[in-house]
Parts: structure tokens; C-alpha cells; sequence
């Protein structure tokens, strides 16, 4: 069955979407954090140019319907095995600090 509830189109399925985008982005996100982590207060106005290439990065994946299918075929095989054993999946957090 690979009907979707409103939860798993709008919630599940991003959430999926913005954790791979961040794994797959993590040179940006690395470079975003030691920008902020160097300069403190002054973040703003010092970590625009990684700010905006993690942005650019991110939402390239989040507009990107391919990557959207990819995510909601995973977001499937998941459901797919928790219906059929009953354990669910744990999700791994992203030790970063953004």
C-alpha cells in the first residue's frame, strides 16, 4: 500500500528529506558551524557567504523531485518493515550543531 496520510506527506517524509540534505550537505554545514563557532556575535554579518552556500545546498535537495521520490520510497521501505515485524526503525540523529 503506498497510500499516504497527510502526516507522512508534510511531516514524515521532509523530516527524512532534511536529514539526508544535511548528510549529503555536510561540508557546508561544517564550514557554516566553524564560521559561527570562530566568530561569535558577529556570525551575522562575518558567515553570510556559508550561510548562503548551505542554503543553496539544502534547498537544492528540498526542490529537487527526485530526491523527494528517493525519500518517500525510503520513508515506504520503513513503514513497510514496521508493519510487517512491529519494531520500529530508530532514527539517527546528526551529531552537528546547526
Amino acid at each position: 500500500d503506498s497510500k499516504l496520510r497527510h502526516v507522512e506527506k508534510d511531516v514524515l517524509i521532509p523530516q527524512i528529506m532534511r536529514d539526508r540534505a544535511k548528510e549529503l550537505c555536510s561540508d557546508k554545514v561544517q564550514a557554516f558551524t566553524k564560521c559561527c563557532k570562530e566568530t561569535g556575535l558577529l556570525m551575522v554579518v562575518k558567515c553570510r557567504q556559508e550561510n548562503t552556500a548551505l542554503k543553496d545546498c539544502l534547498v537544492g535537495y528540498y526542490t529537487d523531485p527526485s530526491f523527494y521520490e528517493e525519500c518517500k520510497a525510503e520513508y515506504l521501505k520503513q513503514r513497510e518493515e514496521y508493519r510487517a515485524t512491529g519494531i520500529k526503525k530508530k532514527r539517527q540523529k546528526i551529531t552537528s550543531n546547526v
